[in-house]
Order: structure tokens, then C-alpha cells, then sequence
């Protein structure tokens, strides 16, 4: 098995997920540096989505 494909899903997924979110807060924001934050917030989201899972589990 090769080394260099075994995340190649994860990587995807990520990429569609950068792509997807960069134009959601890019296109909802008010002035260009809600931009920029907008895009460095699209390069975390994994750790959003996971910090809102673990809030909503903890709910319950």
C-alpha cells in the first residue's frame, strides 16, 4: 500500500470545506478586513465544527 494515498479522502473533504466556507464568510462580509478574518476563519473550520460538536454533546 502506498503512504501518499491513504488521507486522500480527509484531503478532499478539507478542500471542498475551505472552498465552501471561504465564499460563505467571504460573501457575508460587511468591510474587507471581514474578509480577511472570513477567510482565515475558513482555513480553521474543522476546529469550529468540532468545537460546536463537543459544546452540543456536552448538553445533553
Amino acid at each position: 500500500m502506498s503512504k501518499g494515498h491513504e488521507h486522500a479522502s480527509g484531503g478532499a473533504v478539507y478542500g471542498l470545506g475551505f472552498i465552501g466556507a471561504a465564499v460563505y464568510y467571504i460573501s457575508v462580509a460587511t468591510s474587507f478586513w471581514s474578509g480577511v478574518v472570513g477567510f482565515l476563519k475558513a482555513i480553521v473550520w474543522p476546529a469550529f465544527l468540532v468545537y460546536e460538536a463537543f459544546k452540543a454533546l456536552a448538553g445533553q
